[in-house]
């Protein structure tokens, strides 16, 4: 995915790059502060930074017809200042009171400066805009807008605009500086007549203007639901400008080298064979995408997405050993130390009867078992490396890594992800100190895997600069799970279920949200529930994971679960991932209220992973809110995680669905790929033809919209 290069502008895009990145010229030093705080940093910044809201300041109340309604709304009156005093109980504020012959209004301000106290003097002619309420003494507005009048101030006759602001930089300051941009900026089209036309979209600066400045009779419901056309042409924009950045990402993939990975397969049979497994038609068309670019001599950038429990791990497997098999090193990284060994406990089952060494890396692993891990991977004799970030950190060395793969991709930042793909270059030879020239020119490929899938609509927004594969099925044998809703006052019955099935031979999860006792979130903790647990099923054998065990005795209680000495785990959500133990049938999962609808399904498929008929129990607290009821709704009606990864996105928004904030692509500001389907769809459709037939034009919008991009133009 396309990351933010800091490196220097060529001469070919340093001239837009300077008109549109200048400073805000004639803004003091504590005014840039305060810009920056909202990310306000340069010219068109401000240019691009659009209202929340409009207040209508265009037509004037009395003071009786606006107190007639209280809580109704801005309103604007012009009164007259009869007092002003400061007074200090409950606290320091300054009372104004004001009328204009046909009531009388207080005026509260609880932060003030004297130049303000001085400017209400009795006797000024002032122009109020807020929201009047009741009061202790009457109606009053409390920190209203105002304006002293001279003779002749006109109206507004246009809308007035409410930014996104901080605390110290005022709504008119910040109006102001606003004007003061869009009057200094270019404004000029960047974009072909014919497109423009064919989509139905205004002009730019038209657009701009509107937006900025509304006049009074603009309709208001189209401003503010962010429908109106002016509105669509910067959405249309802001979405034309990452689809170019993602081509360009894309494009440039093609002029880079990595090691081509042929195989002959016998690494890949013998894995299977040892696994006793046979591939899936989903699993064997994904297997051929990803051996066709390994293959290659470019580097693969693939996104392998599939359902909970379809087999992503064995996938990942596979194409670790065609990589083996052409000689290369592999390092599987994945964001959790319990899931990570959990990969590696089958990595190594399935290598190390071929003969292959798989090398174990995290964080907890004591130094000296470190340096030795380290050491066999600088000098080649562990071909496989699975771990936590610990893989990309300082003194691990790769004699020929040539594929990185990333569990869960998007709980790592792109940063991270990239330092692990670095390491396939330039890794000097243990021995020798030399680099193996071919490995040193190349790059490695990098397979990232979600469980996560991704609806269509972020996919095509996030996700241009990849290829994707897909797992649409799951492996045979699989049971599958009945959900169950059920309300905390029925604990009891709950309870003897758990009870029922371990003493018939089963295995159960019980998941809870925090560790220990919050005061923000009265929940019931994962210590807690253990040590109930235990009182009351003194017959079972019941287990502890949580984050702050350490790794070996999170470790001890997997084993112990997985080998059947465990009937019942007590767990929060670090099981979320990665966890397979066949034999546990039922999940009771607390708090369910709480939890998200990704991490819901996630949970939910640590069970039906066998033969046996498997249930997931949703114990919830009342009263629940909307949204609450609503994932629960999704969650019990549907068990296909595409379906509910598109409600996700529908209840939740792009934002945080898919880590988007750590993939190194910029957030949409205007558009929302759900809501701006056809917008998303038609940029999509705009980009490639622009690029290929008017780089200028590609050039100039991406200057204004996403400057960081253009240097994927010059390679």
């Amino acid at each position: 995915m396309p990351g933010v290069s800091r490196k220097k502008n060529s001469a070919v895009d340093a001239a837009p790059r300077a008109a549109t990145r200048a400073g805000p010229p004639g803004i003091n030093p504590a005014q840039v502060r305060l810009l920056a705080r909202i990310g306000l940093r340069t010219l068109a910044d401000l240019v691009l930074h659009l209202p929340l809201r409009y207040d209508d300041e265009t037509r004037l109340s009395t003071i009786a017809e606006a107190t007639r309604v209280l809580g109704g709304g801005a309103v604007v009156v012009e009164c007259v200042v009869r007092e002003a005093q400061v007074r200090f109980k409950p606290r320091r504020t300054l009372v104004v009171t004001v009328d204009d012959g046909t009531g009388e209004l207080t005026l509260r301000f609880l932060n003030f400066y004297p130049s303000q106290q001085r400017a209400l003097e009795p006797g000024v002619r002032i122009r109020a805009v807020g929201e009047i309420r009741g009061g202790f003494i009457g109606a009053e507005m409390v920190h209203p807008r105002w304006r002293v009048l001279t003779e002749g101030t006109p109206m507004p006759d246009r809308l007035t605009p409410v930014y996104p602001t901080t605390q110290g930089l005022s709504q008119p300051v910040l109006q102001r500086l606003v004007r003061r941009a869009v009057a200094q900026a270019d404004l000029s089209e960047t974009l072909p007549g014919q497109l423009l036309g064919g989509l139905g979209l205004p002009p730019f600066d038209q657009s701009l203007h509107l937006l900025h400045a509304p006049p009074a009779d603009s309709a208001a419901a189209a401003l503010t639901n962010r429908t109106h056309p002016a509105w669509r042409r910067m959405k249309f924009d802001e979405l034309l400008a990452q689809q170019l950045s993602m081509r360009m990402h894309r494009n440039s993939r093609a002029a880079r080298r990595a090691l081509p990975l042929p195989t002959a397969g016998r690494l890949s049979r013998q894995v299977l064979a040892t696994a006793g497994l046979d591939p899936t038609r989903a699993q064997a068309r994904v297997l051929a995408e990803i051996s066709a670019d390994l293959a290659r001599a470019q580097p693969m950038q693939r996104l392998l997405q599939g359902d909970v429990g379809s087999g992503k791990t064995l996938v990942a497997a596979l194409a670790a050993a065609q990589a083996v098999e052409a000689g290369a090193q592999v390092a599987v990284m994945a964001p959790t130390e319990l899931l990570a060994e959990q990969t590696f406990r089958k990595f190594e089952g399935w290598f190390a009867p071929a003969g292959v060494e798989v090398a174990w890396l995290a964080g907890s692993l004591a130094k000296k078992k470190r340096d030795a891990a380290c050491a066999r991977l600088a000098s080649g004799e562990a071909s496989i490396a699975v771990g936590t970030h610990a893989l990309f950190q300082q003194g691990v060395d790769f004699r020929r890594l040539a594929l990185a793969i990333v569990d869960e991709q998007h709980r790592f930042g792109v940063n991270q992800r990239l330092a692990l793909r670095g390491k396939g270059s330039a890794a000097p030879d243990a021995g020798t100190g030399a680099t193996d020239a071919a490995s040193r020119a190349a790059e490695a490929h990098l397979l990232m895997m979600t469980a996560t899938p991704i609806p269509r609509t972020l996919a095509m927004a996030c996700y241009a600069d990849l290829d994707v594969s897909t797992i649409d099925e799951l492996p045979p044998g699989r049971s599958p799970i009945a959900t169950r809703l059920v309300g905390d006052h029925r604990r009891d019955e709950v309870i003897q279920r758990v009870r029922d099935a371990c003493m018939q031979g089963s295995q159960a999860y019980w998941v809870c949200p925090l560790i220990e006792e919050s005061e923000a979130l009265q929940l019931q903790t994962a210590v807690d529930t253990h040590a109930d647990l235990c009182a009351t099923f003194p017959e079972l054998s019941v287990g502890l994971v949580h984050g702050r065990l350490k790794a070996a005795e999170k470790a001890a209680a997997m084993a112990a679960f997985k080998d059947g000495a465990l009937q019942l785990l007590v767990a929060t959500t670090v099981i979320e991932v990665g966890v397979d133990v066949p034999n546990a049938s039922l999940m009771v999962i607390e708090h369910a209220e709480r939890m998200g609808l990704a991490q819901l399904h996630q949970l939910r498929g640590r069970v039906g992973r066998g033969s046996a008929k498997s249930s997931c129990i949703l114990l919830y607290q009342t009263p629940l809110s909307p949204l609450a009821r609503e994932r629960l709704k999704v969650v019990f009606e549907s068990s296909d995680g595409f379906e509910i990864a598109r409600r996700d996105l529908e209840l939740r928004g792009p934002g945080e669905l898919m880590g988007a904030r750590q993939s190194g692509l910029p957030m949409l500001r205007f558009a929302d790929p759900v809501q701006d389907v056809d917008l998303l769809e038609a940029a999509v459709e705009a980009a490639g033809p622009l690029l290929e037939s008017d780089p200028d034009a590609v050039r100039r919008h991406l200057a204004r919209w996403l400057p960081e991009a253009l240097e994927w133009l010059n390679g």
